[in-house]
């Protein structure tokens, strides 16, 4: 599938798949739509205290290089796996510029490291940020009560509706520890079905630029 490299709206990169006419992060800005979607709607409810993320969806990196700059800000401990089925090559990596977007050019070498990791080990990032990139399909994700916190960044239901059933998301609030929660750009009314059949309680938060409503579900 034919993958070109755009800039999004906040001047921000992203990575277009033709094919499809899809992105790994909205068109109308990729930093701001993780910033809404992951940071202020979901890591921020997890102030001074450690928290374990299952971000489903690696991709670009970029969701994983924000949090760990917000957790070197906050001085929070963060252990972080990402599971992506089809990980973007090295000459996608540098085409990225979300260092110099972010004006965190002091941690360039942070966000080469993110990528640089072995794939299926445990690394140290920084003090207090641990990552574990998974090379998996998601429907083979089978933790148990292990995270706090759900980056759910799928493909949209779109273009993959399977990454979006009952099925997924019943692995998702299994991978959840108690009082857990889950946080998605999504705000379709059958991805809320299938969330609320597994057990999830959801509810409805203003959208990241561009985009109206978002999801945020909990595990009580």
């Amino acid at each position: 599938m034919k993958r070109e490299i755009i800039q999004t709206l906040d001047g921000s990169t992203t990575i277009h798949l033709t094919e499809w006419d899809e992105c790994y992060h909205s068109k109308h800005g990729a930093i701001q739509e993780a910033q809404h979607v992951f940071i202020k709607n979901g890591l921020s409810l997890f102030q001074n205290q450690k928290v374990a993320i299952l971000e489903i969806g690696f991709g670009t990196g970029l969701n994983a290089f924000i949090t760990l700059l917000e957790a070197k800000k906050m001085q929070q401990i963060i252990d972080y796996v990402g599971v992506e089925a089809y990980p973007i090559s090295s000459e996608e990596v540098l085409k990225m510029n979300y260092v110099s977007e972010l004006n965190a050019n002091q941690e360039s070498t942070l966000f080469d490291t993110i990528h640089d990791s072995n794939w299926g080990e445990k690394v140290a990032i920084h003090d207090g940020f641990t990552l574990t990139k998974r090379n998996q399909f998601f429907e083979e994700i089978n933790d148990v009560s292990k995270y706090d916190l759900i980056y759910f960044d799928a493909f949209g239901y779109r273009v993959q509706p399977e990454l979006w059933s009952t099925e997924i998301f019943r692995k998702m609030y299994k991978a959840l520890k108690s009082k857990g929660v889950l946080v998605t750009y999504a705000a379709r009314g059958v991805v809320k079905r299938s969330m609320i059949e597994v057990g999830f309680t959801v509810e409805k938060l203003e959208g990241p630029p561009g985009k109206r409503e978002m999801f945020r579900a909990r595990k009580f």
